[in-house]
This record gives C-alpha cells, structure tokens and sequence, in this order.
C-alpha cells in the first residue's frame, strides 16, 4: 500500500491508499521541530488503530510545502519504512503536466498535485480554490498544465492578525453568522470574516473567469473548504481529498513509468 503525505503549513495529512482508494486518513499539526522517531512514533499508534502496520506500507510519496519538516519525512521513509520517498519537485519526478508561470520550481507541490488531481477528475478548464493557511486559486487549462493563480491570506490567517493588531479585539472562531450586521464585537468580526470571505472568494473567481475568458469549473478543496462552499455558488464541486488523490495519481504514474524502463 501507498503512504501519501500532503505537508502543509498549518497540518500534516498521512493517508494510506489501496490502488485509487483512500483506506485511513490522518491529520496531525505541523512542527518543524518534530523528529523521524517522533513522525515514527505517531504515525505506528496511527495506523494501530486501522488494523495496519509498517510492513503494509510498500511505498511512499510527498508533497511539502515545508522545507524544513521534509528532511525528518524522508528519514521517517527510509529508517521505518526501508525504502526511498518519491518527493514532489525532485527533477525525477514526472507530473504530467507543464507549468506556465515565470518560476516554475516556485510553485508550491500542494498546488501541482491539486491540479494534477482536478484536471483527472473534472473536464475543461478549471479554478481550484484551495483553502489552507493561505487561500490559493489555481488556474489550469483544459489540457491539464497550471496556468498561475492568486494567492490570498487565509481566513485562520486573517483573524489571528486582526487580534493580533488590535488590543480591544479578541481571538474568536470561524462561523457562519445569521445575521450580517453584528450586534457585538464578537458577531461583528465574525461577520466581517465569514462574510467579508465570501466576497473576496466571489469577487476573485469572477475576475479570474473574465480575465481567462473562458467558462471554467470551480472545485473547493481544504481544511476550511466545507465552511464556505455552501454559500457560494460559484463553487461548483467540493472535493476534500483532491490533493491525496492527486498524490495517488502521481505516483501512479511515476511506478509505471519505472516498471517500464
């Protein structure tokens, strides 16, 4: 079986897949300053629980967008696991598609492999919105290759800076709130942040649509994805798992092209 690891900025997704089939998911919080033997240590209680092991694992594949957690990622590979990850961004790794933007190798791996995975599963041209610890919105073409996008701060991101910089305004949580006008502080910046995000998640693909000039299908994907899909119709498709699945899909790739040579 295949161990796919999507490293973001906020969390670490571990995902155990059969073929296609995403079999166990975990999520754990991103820390620099965790070890192999911790990642190790974790992921064996992890897999425990599903029944599994370390001798199920014939393979692993990674997309990090954290230089400094992949070489603990690489070690956990090779010290537990006995073999050598496949990384997105190494010059070996065939993607499949081309990159279309000024500085290609500065793309980060999440938003490949997302576009990898949405291009397999969806026809024509495409807008992922893919919400993290920054919001992105990838472009990619009908035929396949990524066409550059917008990055945006996160909606985490945003609320921490407004508490942050405002000594009067307190940390609260995302939600939706029935109301636009807000009868306190609290509801007040819940409002301004769900709504207020809403907006920007509009205004951006509508531009983004214009611009391209071309009808284009619009996937949300992320940790924060189900927060907001609901509320705008722009999105037509919310797929949670795009990046695992993309992940599968490269590897994929990858084995056969191995196999034969």
């Amino acid at each position: 079986m295949l161990l796919a690891i999507d490293a973001g900025n906020t969390n670490i997704v571990f995902a155990v897949c059969e073929g296609e089939t995403i079999r166990a998911q975990w999520r754990a919080a991103t820390k620099t300053t965790r070890t192999a033997d911790e990642y190790a240590a974790w992921l064996k209680e992890m897999l425990g629980l599903d029944n599994l092991r370390f001798s199920d694992l014939d393979a692993c594949i990674i997309a990090s967008v954290i230089p400094a957690a992949l070489f603990d990622l690489r070690s956990l590979c090779r010290r537990y696991l006995h073999f050598e990850p496949l990384v997105i961004g190494d010059p070996d790794v065939d993607l499949g598609i081309s990159i279309h933007v000024d500085r290609p190798a500065a793309v980060g791996a999440d938003r490949v492999v997302n576009t990898v995975a949405a291009h397999a599963m969806y026809p024509g041209a495409l807008i992922v919105v893919d919400f993290g610890t920054a919001t992105t919105f990838d472009v990619v073409s009908a035929g396949g290759d990524y066409e550059g996008g917008v990055i945006a701060p996160g909606v985490n991101v945003s609320a921490e800076a407004l508490h942050q910089a405002a000594a009067m305004l307190p940390r609260v949580a995302i939600e939706r709130t029935q109301a636009v006008i807000g009868k306190d502080t609290v509801p007040a910046m819940q409002s301004g942040l769900y709504w207020g995000y809403i907006g920007l998640i509009e205004g951006l693909v509508s531009r983004i649509k214009t611009e391209y000039g071309q009808p284009m299908t619009v996937i949300a994907t992320g940790g924060l994805a189900a927060l907001f899909h609901k509320q705008v119709p722009a999105i037509d498709h919310l797929n949670r798992d795009l990046t695992i699945q993309g992940l599968i899909q490269i590897y994929a790739r990858n084995a056969k092209r191995r196999a034969a040579t």
